[in-house]
């Protein structure tokens, strides 16, 4: 897309949805890699199965040291080209570890966490990709930027708010989400039933209470 598409997006999402100019300074570059991430809970937890929805040209998905692993990508990447509704549908197996990186907005990403959730072992964990937008452009669901994680943090915002997991976002990588299949113990309390609503202010301003942000050290010491 050319940049002048971009700028014409962003002219009207300023003018129509939320203007905010405000960034995030986090320094992806000096933070574990998310391969890194998925490797040390695999190694820890002697996981056997692995799951990656999303795996563009397997930047992440050729990285992961695993005996079993299935990739799902409709264009590129994996050993699966199918969409993840379409894998979900015929899947029979299950997963120690999934990892979602697929189709960057609210809908999908929820989706895919629930579906992931039925499939998922006892004992497993579920990782979620580009869960913490540095900046505004960064975080529409329709892409306005070189750099797009997609509103995927709304998903995990949603995920906080429900009593049977308990969801945490690991400071690295663009922001991992850490969902687990539990008991809530920190479960955020909001007045909300539709989460496409919240804005990207609600988030800078309030991204602590809001993701449950730990760091990558807590996360790996935290794995059992």
């Amino acid at each position: 897309m050319t940049k002048l598409k971009y700028y014409l997006r962003r002219f009207f999402y300023s003018l129509f949805v939320e203007n905010f100019n405000k960034k995030i300074k986090y320094n992806w570059d000096s933070l574990p890699r998310r391969y890194d991430i998925i490797n040390k809970i695999i190694l820890k937890r002697k996981y056997i199965s692995y799951l990656e929805i999303g795996c563009f040209k397997n930047e992440n998905f050729n990285q992961i040291n695993i005996d079993k692993k299935i990739g799902v990508d409709p264009v590129s990447g994996g050993n699966m080209t199918m969409t993840s509704d379409q894998f979900f549908k015929q899947n029979s197996l299950k997963f120690d570890i999934i990892f979602i990186d697929g189709l960057h907005v609210y809908d999908q990403v929820i989706k895919d966490i629930f579906n992931s959730i039925k499939i998922l072992n006892q004992n497993g964990i579920i990782l979620v990709h580009d869960c913490l937008p540095r900046k505004l452009w960064y975080q529409t669901p329709t892409r306005m930027s070189n750099t797009w994680n997609g509103d995927v943090w709304k998903a995990i915002v949603h995920c906080r708010t429900l009593e049977n997991i308990d969801t945490y976002t690991c400071l690295a990588d663009e922001g991992i989400g850490v969902i687990k299949v539990q008991k809530n113990n920190n479960l955020l309390k909001l007045k909300l039933s539709n989460f496409k609503q919240l804005k990207y202010k609600d988030y800078y301003l309030d991204r602590q209470n809001l993701m449950n942000i730990i760091s990558s050290e807590k996360l790996i010491n935290e794995i059992s």
